[in-house]
């Protein structure tokens, strides 16, 4: 008889090797729930996803990368690298390539033979990183800019965040534009999104492995299902991004609407861009997995007009009890003790002005506190009046249980909010500044938000900043639940233009087992 010895940690080991998720670093022991005998590790490898900024002449995007500082080496040494890659874009695919303005003539996106896929011009790396702890950045103000794909490992990959954010000086596409940049996967919620004539929204979907992925874009209004056939089997080739205008998915032209995105093989990374008439333009980013409780983040105080649009989308009914966390306490709005949505059917409610002169974030809870049905929702949120609007989109959002990134934020502008949503357990929570991309000295600030309660606050600088520098959210030990997001503010001219990051947990660490006792394996 032949008896072969294997550890428990030699298994963790080989199945991080063959994964690529776990890389060796010291035990966090914090995770209340964590399964007993398991240790928590920063991830090896992670990827991320941009789509096309814009197709206008007057528009400028900057890109600017970042990763925390504090994973361990891997086993081989290296620091670990990060980078993104221009893709491939497949034209008039479901309504043309994704510009702002260009309503496409695509009878539909059934598949890219619809269109032709145009190789990127080149492939040189966009926004390479090389350390942790100082963000890289770059710029481009070419329409042709293409979607971008990429990879860190090592110990840039534990919390790699890059922010996309474009300026748009005119057009129906102007304003301020801003995006963290997605992570792939199988399915994506966007509640938000419109078919009417007065708005193009394109939803991105970017493959980056070198298989094609085929996807279904799934429309709810408010009587239910919208999309038809168009919506089905859309291939997206390998190394690419197919831009599908959501009004040639629908005859039935809807104001509020939710999309889902199911990739069915493979899987893809997925954003909106949504362009007003009168409104300007923004990206919706995905909204959290659908929960039966969520958070929105971020409403700035002087927001003229707030719009909620939420779908139950399993098969039971949702009634929620709608609260506003202020910096004083929990409050319901008038009018609006309770929110039922249909399963499958999309609600929107105007909550005007919301806040009334106070920061606020929304707060969404089942009214009997042992329903399970699951919800996701998104606000439209916009400041200024008359010809002089400018929106931006809060999504519902993860907490943060370990940490969050936002980059790209500069001398001016920027505000953070954090939200304690539950009452009686107060959100403890350092906030870090890194050092600038031209130079600076890290600081460091907490902040204890009370249970039941929302801050906002300008963030902590760098001493001596010189360009653009991230901000990083980590919960201290014991603290309760805590959810961020990010608010920029670069007025044009008389224009308030202003988009909102929510900032969830960057997952950038894994529970894996360690060693309790040695397996043996007998073979005769």
């Amino acid at each position: 008889m032949k008896r072969t010895m294997m550890s428990l940690i030699g298994v963790a080991v080989a199945l991080a090797a063959v994964t690529g998720v776990a890389a060796v670093a010291a035990p966090d022991t914090g995770d209340r729930d964590a399964p007993r005998g398991s240790s928590r590790l920063p991830v090896q490898r992670s990827a991320l996803l941009c789509p096309a900024p814009t197709s206008s002449e007057v528009g400028e995007t900057a890109y600017t990368a970042f990763a925390p500082k504090g994973a361990a080496a891997g086993a081989d040494g290296k620091k670990g690298t990060a980078e993104l890659r221009p893709a491939g874009t497949v034209r008039d695919a479901g309504g043309g390539a994704g510009g702002k303005g260009k309503k496409g003539k695509g009878k539909g996106a059934a598949g890219s033979a619809a269109g032709q896929t145009v190789a990127p011009r080149d492939t040189k790396p966009v926004v390479p990183l090389q350390e942790a702890g100082k963000p890289v950045t770059t710029t481009t103000d070419s329409p042709d800019a293409p979607a971008l794909v990429g990879a860190a490992d090592g110990t840039l990959a534990p919390g790699w965040t890059v922010q996309q954010t474009t300026s748009v000086a005119a057009g129906s596409g102007r304003g301020l534009l801003g995006l963290s940049c997605t992570t792939p996967d199988t399915t994506f919620w966007f509640p938000g999104v419109s078919t009417a004539t007065d708005r193009q929204d394109y939803v991105h979907l970017t493959n980056p492995d070198a298989t094609p992925a085929v996807v279904d874009l799934e429309l709810h209004g408010k009587d239910g299902s919208l999309a038809g056939s168009a919506g089905e089997d859309i291939s997206v080739p390998p190394h690419a991004t197919v831009p599908v205008l959501l009004s040639t998915l629908t005859t039935s032209p809807t104001t509020n609407a939710s999309l889902h995105v199911v990739a069915r093989e493979g899987r893809v990374g997925a954003a909106v861009q949504a362009s007003d008439s009168k409104l300007g333009s923004d990206w919706l980013p995905p909204a959290a997995d659908p929960s039966p409780s969520v958070v929105l983040p971020g409403i700035p105080k002087d927001a003229t007009s707030v719009r909620l649009v939420a779908l139950a989308p399993g098969e039971s009914d949702a009634d929620l009890k709608v609260q506003l966390a202020t910096p004083t306490g929990l409050i319901t709005p008038a009018g609006l003790e309770t929110l039922h949505l249909k399963s499958g059917m999309t609600t929107a409610v105007d909550l005007k002005d919301l806040t009334k002169g106070e920061a606020g974030s929304l707060v969404l809870t089942p009214s009997d506190k042992d329903a399970k049905a699951p919800v996701t929702a998104a606000l439209r949120v916009t400041r200024g009046k008359g010809a002089k609007q400018e929106m931006a989109f809060i999504p519902a959002t993860r907490p943060v249980e370990k940490r969050a990134t936002a980059a790209d934020n500069r001398d001016r502008g920027g505000t953070l909010s954090l939200v304690a949503p539950e009452k009686g357990k107060d959100a403890k929570v350092k906030v870090t500044a890194s050092a600038g991309s031209g130079g600076g000295t890290p600081v460091t600030k907490t902040y204890t938000v009370k249970g039941g309660t929302s801050l906002d606050a300008e963030p902590p600088r760098p001493s001596g900043l010189k360009g653009t520098y991230a901000l990083t959210v980590a919960p201290e030990p014991g603290s309760g639940p805590a959810y961020a997001a990010r608010m920029l503010a670069r007025p044009q001219g008389g224009l308030p233009a202003f988009t909102v990051q929510p900032l969830p947990d960057d997952r950038g660490s894994v529970l894996v087992p360690t060693a309790g006792q040695d397996l043996s394996v007998l073979t005769n």
